[in-house]
């Protein structure tokens, strides 16, 4: 049932306008995605971002919404939504706190939406289409929809227990850089790698991107605190500032290793603060949030690394990025979230308590490992039924033309 409530024309104006900028953010990872593969699988690479945006609303109005975050019923309860929502039955304009409970809807329904589509970085350039959609549709129903009810239902076990995430470092980020590591395994190294480089065709399309993810991830951050009030100003803040941070310590560290710094970096480096920060925004201050976008950017460079001398393909870094990113924000709120600065949160290690940072320890190995397991068995399953990957010629050829039969670019 909707939290009943008095809706504030504030409070809705506010979360209206977040809902529309975090929905933006799924064009800006097209452009920011489209940019680093080769040319002729841009528009691939587009249509992977928007043709998500488009499923799991359908998804979300249809089932997704009511699996998140209707209440459990019987051995669900704590575990994944009921059937109430279903086809937004009783889903309207009845507040939801001190927002119009379709409002709300719309709001988590953009979350849902991005969050397959920043798998697809794994995904680039090799993988067929029908088989991603298929994907996508199974992979935010078994594991999105019930991530999300465990960390942000009023029932979810996670929620209950006491962890905290406030806008998506384990389900949003954390799920999908897991899962883009397993697609990532069982579809294999594009042809040629790591030989041969598949070099970034647009970098300044990658940069508009970045900006615009930028830009919306203050919805991202700060909506999530459903209200026009002091917390969603403090996620603000924390937002810039981690995206600062982590732009300047990735860009610092990529100087001092190869003598030159690099836009792709830079952006890289902005992406993975906003990231790390997203799990704290609401309930760290403002020299936390520093800190967590330094120290997400230097552990999300690593993790980098490491995937590359592992031999893992994946293209767009989707692991590198979401998946440490996702783990390091979440553990670094265990340390340094402040009662002092937000009192519906709780305090980390260096606050006093070292019991929320266990917390966050199991919420990153539960939903880690949830991830990875589903994630594997539907690859399975999927390449099996259908085929993960387009044969060698079409890859040749680029997806652009092969799949979709389309160029970007007529010279």
């Amino acid at each position: 049932m909707a939290q009943m409530g008095h809706l504030d024309s504030g409070d809705t104006a506010w979360l209206l306008l977040c809902t529309a900028m975090v929905m933006l953010m799924t064009p800006a990872l097209a452009l920011f995605y489209a940019g680093m593969v080769q040319g002729k699988h841009v528009l691939s690479t587009l249509m992977h971002s928007l043709f998500s945006l488009s499923l799991v609303s359908v998804q979300w109005a249809l089932v997704g919404y009511s699996l998140a975050f209707a209440p459990g019923r019987g051995w669900s309860t704590g575990w994944l939504g009921g059937g109430d929502y279903f086809v937004l039955a009783g889903v309207d304009a009845s507040p939801h706190g001190s927002v119009p409970h379709l409002a709300f809807m719309a709001y988590q329904g953009t979350f849902a939406a991005i969050t397959p589509a920043l798998i697809s970085g794994a995904m680039a350039e090799r993988c067929k289409f029908p088989t991603y959609a298929a994907f996508i549709l199974l992979w935010t129903t078994l594991v999105y929809d019930p991530l999300a009810h465990w960390a942000w239902s009023a029932d979810g076990w996670l929620a209950r227990w006491g962890a905290l995430d406030f806008a998506g470092g384990t389900v949003v980020h954390l799920s999908s850089g897991v899962a883009a590591l397993v697609v990532a395994g069982r579809l294999g190294p594009r042809l040629g790698y790591p030989k041969i480089l598949h070099q970034p065709h647009n970098l300044t399309m990658t940069a508009l991107g970045g900006g615009l993810l930028w830009f919306g991830w203050f919805g991202f951050n700060a909506g999530s605190a459903l209200a026009a009030d002091g917390v969603a100003a403090l996620a603000l803040c924390n937002t810039h500032l981690a995206a600062a941070s982590g732009a300047l310590c990735w860009t610092l560290l990529e100087g001092l290793r190869f003598g030159k710094a690099s836009l792709l970096g830079l952006i890289s480096g902005l992406v993975a603060g906003l990231v790390g920060v997203t799990p704290a925004a609401g309930y760290v201050g403002p020299m936390a949030a520093l800190a967590i976008g330094a120290l997400t950017a230097a552990g999300c460079q690593l993790g980098v690394r490491i995937k590359n001398r592992l031999g893992v393909d994946d293209p767009l870094d989707a692991f590198g990025v979401h998946g440490v990113g996702g783990a390091l924000g979440a553990l670094l709120l265990g340390c340094l979230a402040s009662k002092a600065i937000n009192p519906a949160g709780a305090d980390g290690a260096l606050y006093g308590d070292a019991t929320l940072l266990l917390k966050q320890f199991v919420a990153v190995g539960s939903c880690g490992l949830y991830a990875a397991t589903v994630t594997y068995a539907l690859v399975w399953a999927l390449d099996a039924a259908m085929g993960l990957r387009v044969a060698p010629l079409q890859e040749q050829q680029g997806l652009d033309m092969s799949l979709h039969g389309e160029a970007a670019y007529r010279l």
